[in-house]
């Protein structure tokens, strides 16, 4: 078996799906609540399948990946306008930040590389291709797994029909790309025709803090009801009132398709 499948495998400890915390949030808006002071924060999300960060942080937060049954260490290679939500970008213009060699060096044991694609800026979108085709076969050297993440441009702008056809024909691309696993918007009732027309692991994102944290367990909830095979959350875990309570009922969900209602009130999530 390749390095690249061992270190997937791990992701999911001998489990269908898994969950991993997103705290790279700083990359692309700066000190974000919850995560200002990251090597301390990081410390309760040790019973998280992986946790996501920018190369940056890696070397401030060794101590969450140091130990036995933690959580994997998962490296985002490249930088996009698409995050940078404060400026009000209109494009996807994306950035080498590290190679997946380099990742491996950090002490990664999976890297993530953005892919967005507009759909009308024929340039922009070769050169993300272009990028992202590089990291794949970099990654395939270097005998670690890339998640790709499709990501839209201005996602709240788009009607519920237009972020699924988005999301059905990036994720396929994706795939064909090389990536091992992906992670992108949940779409409703059609997700599933998503996963079926991608051969590869589907994680839905939680994009921006729920109202409540019974929201964010409902959306976890429906993903992985119609075939998705974890969850990438950030600041619903990162920003919940109880942390480590959270990512506990979270995992219950995602892992055991718990009840969210029963969830919220054994683990008195607000």
């Amino acid at each position: 078996m390749e390095g690249q499948w061992i270190r997937l495998n791990r992701l999911f400890s001998g489990t269908k799906r898994a969950v991993i915390v997103a705290v790279d949030h700083g990359e692309f808006f700066g000190p974000t609540a919850g995560i200002n002071d990251l090597p301390v924060a990081i410390q309760a999300l040790d019973e998280a399948d992986g946790i996501l960060l920018s190369p940056g942080m890696m070397a401030h937060c060794g101590h969450a990946f140091d130990h036995r049954n933690a959580p994997q260490a998962i490296v985002r290679l490249n930088w996009s306008t698409v995050y940078c939500f404060q400026w009000n970008y209109d494009q996807a213009r994306t950035a080498r930040v590290v190679t997946p060699q380099e990742a491996l060096g950090l002490g990664a044991d999976i890297a993530l590389a953005s892919l967005t694609l507009s759909g009308t800026d024929q340039a922009m979108d070769c050169d993300n291709v272009a990028i992202f085709a590089e990291l794949v076969a970099q990654k395939r050297q270097a005998g670690i797994p890339l998640i790709g993440e499709f990501y839209p441009i201005t996602p709240e702008n788009l009607g519920p029909d237009e972020l699924h056809q988005a999301v059905y024909i990036a994720c396929r691309i994706i795939a064909e790309l090389g990536a091992d696993a992906i992670k992108t918007f949940y779409t409703g009732d059609r997700f599933r025709e998503v996963v079926e027309a991608c051969p590869v692991p589907i994680f839905c994102l939680g994009a921006e803090k729920t109202p409540k944290e019974i929201d964010a367990l409902n959306l976890a909830y429906k993903a992985v009801k119609a075939g998705a095979r974890g969850v990438v959350f950030g600041r619903n875990v990162i920003q919940a009132a109880n942390p480590a309570a959270f990512l506990q009922g979270l995992k219950a969900v995602v892992k055991d398709e718990a009840d969210p209602e029963a969830v919220a009130r054994e683990y008195r999530l607000v």
